[in-house]
């Protein structure tokens, strides 16, 4: 057995950790008959067992002490699974119609057990790939984020509870670490991990290692990401850390979770979503052209940001009277400088999110870890057509994210110059 009583656990390990664990034997009805188990992990950094009986099922996932994309070369710490635990149960609490229930947790074995997501739920982003409309998904995403920002901020808390939740989750720095590395970083140096579509996008590659002004703009985006503990972010809330069906939309995989600035996790999402929108011509074929499939993911990114604005806005009007002291009543008094303060929040919270947005498609082009909306198309050069208009717009969208105004100029912008 492995130090500290971690041992990476096999298919006929995980029965027998399971026989041991009544608050997951209860789930399969305390018996083992036609038990399966289903090594499911196509993530970076776990091992992931769905584990089901005509009784019951859940989802096991563990976490490795190294970054399973690479192997073992590159180690990572296995406590991120404390995190994501925590995170699953506070998100959990704020938000239940849309994170999967945690029913077990143990810290030793790096090892959390939570419900199993049963089919018809898939990953976004494979329902990306394959051209399925979510009529709720920008509903559903919007109340997420809306309750998980709001009720983790100081609009909420006070400084004391706010500080003190800031200090359970500062622990988290490896997966931090490895965010500043992979997103604010490498794709802007030359480095070993990164690469792309070559030789077809080598000059593009060269280009973003070259261009100052988008330096100076990613370096601001990784100096708020270090220094504003603004709420607790899910820290990687792209369209793979979500499962969808037509009418559910659940969150997983929040290990990266951390105080952090709010944009990010908004523009991890929008973000991931225009890479979408990118690819679907890489998909289209001569059944189905995809435009207006990529017309419906346009309207979802609208949709999800004004959907969140009026959400979040709501929350604040709700308890604007309440505990929080970001804005303490005695000095914010009347009701134009309230207008004033939520207008110049949402402004600079909207233009965190396109800022994120962009070096978050950035790296998923030029970096280490690149998304299956791309990679999942054959043809290299199409491929590599796709991946570029994408990452035109992302530099672009960086370094003049602040000229707009709201989202619909955002969508206009990709029909009429992308």
């Amino acid at each position: 057995m492995a130090s500290g009583g971690f041992r990476p656990l096999e298919e006929k390990s995980l029965v027998e950790y399971i026989k041991a664990t009544p608050s997951l034997f209860s789930k399969l009805g305390n018996q083992l008959d036609e038990l399966q188990i289903k090594e499911v992990g196509d993530g970076n950094l776990n091992f992931v067992f769905i584990v089901t009986n005509r009784s019951g099922s859940f989802v096991i996932k563990q976490a490795i002490p190294y970054i399973r994309c690479i192997g073992e070369s590159w180690p990572m710490t296995k406590e991120r699974a404390y995190f994501e635990a925590m995170v699953l149960k506070e998100h959990g609490r704020l938000c239940p119609g849309h994170v999967p229930e945690v029913y077990h947790f143990d810290q030793a074995m790096s090892l959390i057990g939570m419900r199993y997501l049963e089919p018809p739920h898939i990953i976004l982003r494979k329902g990306l790939i394959a051209g399925i409309e979510y009529p709720l998904l920008a509903e559903d995403i919007s109340e997420y984020m809306a309750r998980t920002l709001f009720f983790t901020s100081l609009l909420y808390h006070t400084t004391m509870e706010h500080k003190q939740a800031v200090k359970e989750f500062c622990g988290n720095v490896e997966l931090c670490r490895l965010t500043e590395q992979v997103v604010f970083s490498d794709p802007y140096k030359v480095s070993q991990y990164n690469h792309w579509t070559s030789p077809y996008l080598d000059r593009d590659a060269e280009a973003v290692r070259e261009d100052n002004t988008l330096k100076l703009e990613v370096a601001e985006l990784k100096s708020m990401f270090c220094e504003r503990a603004q709420a607790l972010i899910h820290g990687d809330l792209h369209t793979g850390s979500v499962m969808v069906t037509r009418d559910s939309t659940q969150v997983i995989d929040p290990e990266f979770a951390f105080y952090g600035p709010m944009g990010f996790d908004i523009g991890a999402f929008v973000g991931n979503l225009i890479l979408g929108y990118f690819a679907q011509d890489g998909h289209a074929n001569e059944q189905n052209d995809r435009k207006a499939y990529k017309d419906w993911i346009l309207r979802t990114i609208g949709e999800t940001w004004n959907l969140f604005h009026k959400k979040f806005i709501a929350l604040w009007d709700e308890h604007k009277d309440g505990s929080g002291e970001a804005y303490l009543p005695a000095i914010y008094n009347n009701p134009k400088l309230q207008v004033l303060v939520k207008q110049r929040f949402m402004k600079d919270l909207f233009h965190d999110t396109l800022g994120f947005g962009a070096a978050k498609m950035i790296r998923r082009i030029v970096g280490v870890a690149h998304v299956e909306d791309f990679e999942s198309i054959t043809d290299a050069r199409n491929r590599a057509d796709c991946e570029r208009r994408a990452l035109d717009f992302a530099k672009m969208l960086m370094k003049e994210r602040r000229k707009f105004e709201g989202i619909a100029e955002v969508v206009s912008v990709i029909q009429e110059g992308y």
